[in-house]
């Protein structure tokens, strides 16, 4: 029986601002199914990684690979409409509106009456409601407050439904999920990536919280001054192992091709 491909792959990913080299060689893949961690200490190259990944960034030299085929991105955009999407760490939640307007922001639903095109919040707020309750199995008290009003981990789950809500999404990259969540509120965004991965896609999640990558990652990518220290797989390997990486202590780690 053959292996899997994976979704996403990078080769040889290197980028360069001016005369400063963040990223060096990097390759990665993620797995339909399956939750890729990212980790590393500030400055080690992560988001600039995922930046590339996402079309935000073009790389300087290497290449990518998407369903096996070649993938050439020059914005977010091509991105998105390739089946790649983020939740980035400040949500990008507009607090003055609902979450179904949050959840359509940008591509919002329009009637006519009388021949005048505008918005369908019915038709918004029923899709909205059944993205949230179908994809995460998350139901809110209201749908017609402002999402200023809500906690953290609903105004992740809003931030996770908008890209969901497209159905040929494939890969999601989450950024510091878990930051500034209490106990309770994490809990339900790692329940939210288990669903997720259940789901069949292929999730990258960006985390400092070693407890949290443990708990649900089935890979950990470290970089390290903008190259890959290692990849490990989580079930056979420790906290101890992945902060060597991190740190640069275990340089000679063998766990590179997992």
């Amino acid at each position: 029986m053959s292996e899997p491909l994976p979704i996403i792959e990078m080769h040889g990913i290197t980028k360069r601002f001016g005369g400063v080299t963040a990223l060096r060689n990097v390759d990665l893949s993620a797995y339909a199914g399956e939750v890729l961690a990212i980790v590393g200490d500030n400055g080690a190259g992560k988001s600039t990684l995922i930046k590339v990944l996402t079309g935000v960034y073009q790389p300087t030299d290497g290449h990518m690979v998407f369903d096996g085929k070649p993938l050439v991105m020059s914005s977010h955009a091509d991105a998105i409409s390739n089946g790649i999407d983020a939740v980035y760490q400040n949500l990008a939640i507009a607090d003055h509106l609902t979450p179904a307007q949050n959840l359509f922001l940008g591509s919002e639903l329009t009637k006519r009456v009388l021949g005048v095109p505008i918005l369908d919040n019915r038709a918004m707020t029923e899709q909205a409601t059944a993205v949230l309750k179908d994809r995460l199995g998350v139901q809110l008290k209201s749908m017609d407050v402002l999402t200023e009003s809500l906690s953290g981990g609903q105004r992740q789950a809003v931030a996770i439904a908008r890209a969901v809500r497209h159905d040929d999404l494939r890969v999601l990259v989450m950024d510091e999920p878990t930051a500034a969540l209490g106990p309770q509120e994490t809990a339900r965004t790692l329940k939210l990536i288990e669903v997720l991965k259940g789901q069949g896609l292929a999730v990258i999640v960006i985390s400092h919280a070693l407890d949290d990558v443990f708990e649900i990652s089935d890979r950990i990518h470290v970089m390290r001054r903008g190259e890959c220290a290692g990849v490990v797989r989580t079930a056979d390997t420790t906290t101890e192992e992945v902060l060597g990486l991190i740190t640069g202590a275990n340089l000679t780690h063998g766990g590179a091709a997992a």
